[in-house]
């Protein structure tokens, strides 16, 4: 599957817990990434400051689903489901 143009949802969704560009303290869940520009593209992408985190997702059907909106609730839940416990 190709990331879907004007999404971004895996942007939002997920917590980094690592430090990042312009993150030094991670970033939380549903909170979009300060890479994130206004057209939903990253602005650190396939650079030396993409996050290692970022580097690591694959899009796929099971997790970014039809449209942005089903992305986002499936990457949220999934995000909910795999959160340590505290």
């Amino acid at each position: 599957m190709q990331c879907r143009s004007d999404c971004g949802a895996c942007c939002v969704a997920p917590s980094i817990v690592r430090p990042f560009v312009n993150a030094p303290h991670g970033k939380v869940a549903g909170v979009p990434c300060p890479n994130l520009m206004p057209d939903r593209r990253c602005a650190v992408w396939g650079g030396p400051d993409y996050p290692a985190a970022c580097r690591g997702f694959r899009p796929e059907i099971a997790v970014c689903g039809g449209t942005r909106a089903e992305a986002l609730v499936l990457l949220t839940a999934l995000e909910r489901s795999t959160r340590p416990s505290p």
